[in-house]
């Protein structure tokens, strides 16, 4: 019979500057999988390289995943049976197992300074530590037991790397790709411990797994050289029967196609590629994120779903109890998938689109807010929302779709009436003066097309120049909501300005 087993995953970031989409969407899917597993789902700090630490980024990565609504269950904030969750708090576990692989002769000590493993590196371009080079080296395999005590006993500099066996193949099942195996010779002697007294990731990661009892390991395709590493670890170990199931998730590539999307990229092409805004402590720089830039949460963590899985179907609209209920490991693809920009907004348009205004109004409150319009009338700015919410793609947009409504024009688009506008036509307008109403858009079209066949001037001529009174421009809603959006005498005191104008 087989054993059932408690799913435990882990999303496992370092603190090293902005969260990439590609680690919200490796977030995402370890907290679909859990939740529909009844499992936890866990946020572990992988802060070993201390020279690519950034101060305030793990704050910033446990911002962005509350913002996206994927709430770890074990954390360095909310604690758990297996604390600590920050790997440099659990220095002290890592060197026992890089003593136990020393000691089995899995692993041995490398004492090659920075300088010679420089110059070896411009001896040879494609140097590797390994299988080939490793006894050409300065390391306990090439120096004698009295020479390796000594220079232990000296406090020299050293670090420990896994001995890769040769001519052997790793294999292993990942739950999306199949059977995978790799060629040991190809494989480096990894660094398992630095020099600082911190292990590297490879032995980090396998360690805090096992100590955490993580039963599924997901992670970017990226890693997937690394798991030959990984596997052999955990056998070494003796842990071979406790080894996690690995997933590993295919790439995010750029619009194109063309290799894994980078922030570089985000920047060439005009859209974010972090979850929110990042603020570099050093230099001050800020590099833009989705939230800032209008996106609602639940419309980011619905076009990340989708980026690489689907259900089977048509759907495209999933909030995050469907994702839940209907994620799948046999519906993830294992081809890259690509970034499009204007999906991700549409994918924003539609989740704005049905959102009730109740849920949009703290958003766009505060777009307008933050454009320098205070918002008084929150009863006025609902109808607003509900008026041009069909219209926006991002939160941002309803400020240049809606401000008017707030703010009267100063600049009018003069080109477009100038050419037409005629003395009948200002008559027009200020005998409809009297006939504005607040009750209903169809009324007041109503009597605006019976004056205009009245006057013996075409409706349709005067429907152009009537939204350029309002609104300043040729864009928004019906002119006849905004009207009685607007009120009567508000209306009325924008078509006297306007007709100054346009005469």
């Amino acid at each position: 019979m087989e054993k059932k087993v408690r799913v435990r995953v882990r999303f496992a970031p370092s603190p090293t500057g902005g969260l990439h989409l590609g680690g919200v969407r490796t977030a995402l899917f370890n907290y679909l999988f859990a939740k529909q597993n009844n499992g936890t789902f866990i946020l572990r700090v992988e802060d070993t390289d201390q020279n690519r630490f950034v101060a305030g980024a793990e704050e910033y990565i446990v911002s962005c995943l509350e913002w996206c609504g994927i709430v770890p269950d074990e954390s360095p904030q909310a604690g758990g049976p297996f604390a600590p969750y920050r790997q440099s708090e659990r220095k002290a576990n890592y060197k026992q197992y890089a003593d136990q692989l020393l000691a089995d002769g899995y692993a041995y000590y490398a004492f090659d300074t920075p300088e010679e493993l420089d110059a070896k590196r411009k001896e040879e371009p494609n140097f590797l530590y390994g299988q080939r080079s490793r006894m050409g080296m300065r390391n306990s395999l090439t120096l004698t037991e009295q020479e390796v005590n000594s220079l232990l006993e000296s406090d020299a500099p050293y670090v420990v790397r896994i001995k890769m066996p040769s001519d052997e193949q790793v294999s292993f099942v990942d739950l999306i790709r199949g059977h995978v195996s790799f060629d040991t010779n190809l494989v480096d002697d990894k660094v398992l411990l630095k020099a600082d007294g911190m292990p590297t990731y490879h032995l980090a990661v396998v360690a805090d797994d096992r100590e955490m009892e993580i039963s599924h390991v997901f992670r970017g395709e990226e890693w997937l050289p690394s798991a030959p590493i990984h596997v052999l670890l955990w056998r070494y170990l003796g842990w071979g029967d406790d080894m996690p199931a690995w997933v590993h998730l295919p790439l995010i590539l750029k619009p194109d196609g063309n290799g894994k999307l980078s922030k570089r990229d985000g920047d060439r092409l005009g859209f974010p590629v972090y979850a929110q805004n990042w603020t570099d402590p050093k230099t001050g720089d800020v590099t833009k994120g989705f939230k800032e830039l209008g996106f609602m949460p639940e419309a980011f963590v619905n076009l990340l779903a989708m980026l690489g899985w689907n259900d089977g179907t048509d759907q495209e609209i999933f909030t995050l109890e469907e994702l839940i209920s209907k994620f799948s490991l046999d519906r993830i693809s294992k081809a890259g998938a690509k970034f499009d920009f204007e999906k991700a907004k549409w994918y924003n348009h539609e989740w704005i689109k049905n959102a009730d205004a109740g849920k949009l109004l703290p958003y766009v409150k505060k777009s307008f807010e933050m454009s320098g319009i205070p918002i008084t009338n929150t009863d006025r700015l609902s109808a607003v929302v509900n008026l041009v919410k069909d219209r926006c793609n991002l939160l941002s947009d309803f400020v240049t779709q809606s401000s008017y409504f707030f703010v009267s024009p100063t600049e009018y688009d003069l080109p477009a009436v100038k050419p037409k506008w005629t003395e009948e036509k200002a008559a027009f307008f200020e005998a409809f003066i009297p006939l504005l109403t607040d009750e209903s858009a169809v009324d007041l079209e109503t009597s605006f097309k019976a004056l205009a066949t009245e006057q013996q001037l075409k409706s349709g001529e005067l429907m152009l120049p009537f939204r350029i009174m309002l609104v300043g421009g040729k864009f928004g809603p019906g002119v006849f909501d905004i009207a009685v959006l607007l009120g009567k005498t508000e209306t009325a005191l924008r078509i006297r300005a306007a007709i100054q104008q346009f005469n």
